[in-house]
């Protein structure tokens, strides 16, 4: 059989369903156009041409942070100012300054930053969640999060998991791992992200269970990733009732550099892809996989022999009579990767890393929303006259009856043959015509009193969609309406889930909770020292409270000192602030010097002296030898 020729049987090209679906839009920049530096502008005072600079370099910080790339910025700057020669500065110069300056978040304050951005989306949504293992100097080893959708949405789509990690996101050299599921249109969600400083055991099993914790101590039917020892033996321990399938797509892809030492490798890796991908049955796969080693000469290799002692963790025939919500790959995870790796790089700042994992949160709430949305108001017409599709048509949403209407088309290349039948069990061979040369045959049984129906492709049991052999057979006993059993909640569109309600993360300016508590104490305080003050005796009484409560806080304090996780329960602004980024990785480069610094130096001196008198007219010009700098305020856009 061909390997590409059929989308029910085991297709090496068919290994993520729906996966070119699941690309992350890019955001579209947009810039002001009285916020564009234009050549002969000029300002009446220092302090305005700064003022100007300051909104100017905002609009270049919220485009990076929604993650539109320095390019686009630019354009926008150029359509804004109404040409490139309207600019006194290049691409190269906003792509310098954002690396440089609009990411450049101290390294001392990163991880501070970091706990007070999770601190927040705590305030925001009680139910967000986040957990972070430290080193004993306080910086982070460990850290997982997970929003209040992301939590709500596994409730429906957390039976299957595909987790992997990336690598050069931050400047730490932290590794990001995320866990995906699939919704009910077929679409990538997130449901939850990871950062760790190593990818040993205990590191990974920190990490399943605090996912586990997360989700309730509901542990996935099925967990995809790499080939990873030390994800296996952590999964093994932590989630030992889930069934682990290692990506296939990964273990196929080593076979040219693992076989290319024999003359024969060309033959080698196509006759592998066949015994993979068209192995019907475990025995036939074992029998197969034989000839294959001895056919070739392939006995004594190592690699192979050991990916025939794990087939039962990434071989098809042995994993696809579970559900899998049509996943054999991690691509998904890697998808997401993908998004990430887009805006930020090796130099990023773990608050910069944040924001992006917001904006991906954002366009996977926004891309399922649309979806609802046209499952709402529109319907897609059937493509046959049958009632058995028009049951799909009313349940499923618009992607999966899509995947549904394949199969009815793939009937027509179908031709089925009763074999035998007994009490109203019945054997078919149906045989699929893929080619004009070749013609597969697949073993199909029907249970008219049970009102089931088995084919040996397991689509249904690993996608949850109904085979097109399945349906010949369903058609050839005149069977009008297909038990529910086979119409999957999973794929719903008249489901009313509640993740549907809640809005995704997303990092705003809110009040420091620190101001929100200092506010609230102020105010009790001055009552108590108004009513304190008008004796010695009550002032007395109030001192020595004080000095208790004083003594109480400093044991608090004292304790929590050198504590070695922090988590949404108990974490707080000041253990927050006890944070510590971890060593940064350094890259090769020479340093360069800081942009603004001569035109900060004016600002400074002019702001110091208090001068109130008014400049004469201040041509752009003038900075001319300075005018980089100008436009990328540092200091202003902190300021901001």
């Amino acid at each position: 059989m061909d390997p590409s020729s059929s989308d029910s049987a085991l297709n090496p090209g068919d290994v993520d369903y729906e996966f070119e679906s699941n690309e992350v839009p890019e955001p579209l920049s947009v810039v002001d156009d009285e916020l564009v530096l234009k050549v002969g502008m000029t300002f009446r005072t220092l302090e305005d041409a700064g003022k100007f600079y300051r909104n100017y370099a905002k609009a270049a910080e919220n485009n990076d942070e929604a993650g539109i790339r320095p390019s686009k910025t630019y354009q926008s700057f150029v359509a804004a100012a109404g040409g490139h020669r309207e600019l006194n500065f290049i691409e190269k110069d906003v792509r310098n300054y954002i690396t440089r300056e609009v990411r450049n978040v101290s390294e001392q304050e990163d991880a501070k930053e970091f706990g007070k951005y999770l601190l927040r989306m705590k305030e925001k949504n009680l139910n967000f969640f986040f957990e972070l293992e430290l080193e004993e100097d306080q910086s982070i080893k460990l850290a997982f999060w997970a929003d209040a959708r992301s939590r709500a949405a596994c409730e429906y789509f957390g039976d299957v998991i595909s987790f992997d990690t990336t690598y050069n996101t931050n400047r730490y050299n932290l590794v990001c791992g995320s866990f995906v599921g699939v919704n009910h249109h077929g679409q990538s969600t997130l449901l939850g992200c990871s950062l760790m400083k190593n990818e040993e055991i205990e590191s990974f099993k920190w990490l399943f269970q605090c996912w586990l914790r997360c989700m309730g101590g509901n542990a996935p039917k099925g967990f995809l990733t790499d080939q990873c020892a030390s994800m296996k033996r952590a999964l093994e321990a932590c989630m030992p009732t889930t069934v682990h399938r290692w990506c296939i797509w990964h273990i196929m892809k080593k076979i040219p550099s693992k076989l290319n030492g024999y003359k024969a490798h060309a033959d080698i890796e196509q006759q592998m892809s066949h015994v993979v991908w068209n192995s019907h049955s475990k025995d036939s796969f074992d029998r197969n996989w034989n000839d294959f080693l001895v056919n070739f000469g392939l006995a004594n290799n190592k690699w192979l022999s050991d990916l025939y002692e794990d087939r039962h963790i990434w071989v098809p025939i042995y994993l696809d009579h579970h559900f899998w919500a049509g996943m054999r790959s991690t691509q998904r995870s890697e998808s997401m990767h993908s998004f990430f790796n887009k805006y930020i790089t090796r130099n990023s700042s773990l608050i910069q890393f944040v924001k992006q994992y917001d904006n991906c949160l954002g366009s996977r709430e926004q891309a399922e929303r649309e979806s609802d949305a046209a499952d709402f108001h529109t319907v897609i017409p059937c493509a046959t006259k049958s009632s058995i599709e028009t049951q799909f048509q009313d349940a499923y949403t618009q992607a999966k009856f899509r995947e549904v209407q394949a199969q009815f088309r793939g009937k027509a290349n179908c031709i089925t043959r009763l074999k035998n039948s007994a009490l109203g069990y019945s054997v078919y061979e149906v045989g699929e015509q893929v080619s004009s040369s070749i013609l597969d045959k697949f073993a199909v049984t029907y249970d008219s009193v049970a009102a089931e129906v088995k084919c040996q492709c397991l689509l249904f049991e690993s996608r949850g969609i109904l085979c097109r052999h399945a349906l010949s057979v369903l058609s050839f006993e005149q069977v009008s309406q297909v038990s529910p059993r086979y119409i999957l909640e999973r794929w719903s569109k008249k489901v009313k889930r509640r993740h549907t309600h809640i809005k995704s993360s997303h990092d705003e300016p809110l009040m420091e909770p620190r101001s929100k508590r200092f506010d609230q104490l102020v105010f009790r305080s001055q009552n108590i020292c108004e009513f304190a003050s008008k004796s010695e005796e009550l002032t007395a009484i109030l001192h020595r409270a004080y000095d208790n409560v004083m003594a109480e806080m400093e044991a608090v304090k004292a304790k929590r000192k050198g504590t070695s996780s922090l988590s949404h329960e108990d974490a707080n602004l000041e253990s927050v602030n006890e944070l510590q980024s971890p060593p940064r990785i350094r890259t090769r480069g020479r340093p360069k010097n800081r942009l603004g610094s001569k035109l900060e130096k004016q600002i400074a001196n002019a702001t110091k002296k208090k001068k109130t008198k008014v400049l004469s007219e201040v041509n752009v010009m003038f900075f001319k030898s300075v005018a980089i700098e100008f436009i990328f305020l540092v200091n202003c856009l902190a300021n901001a």
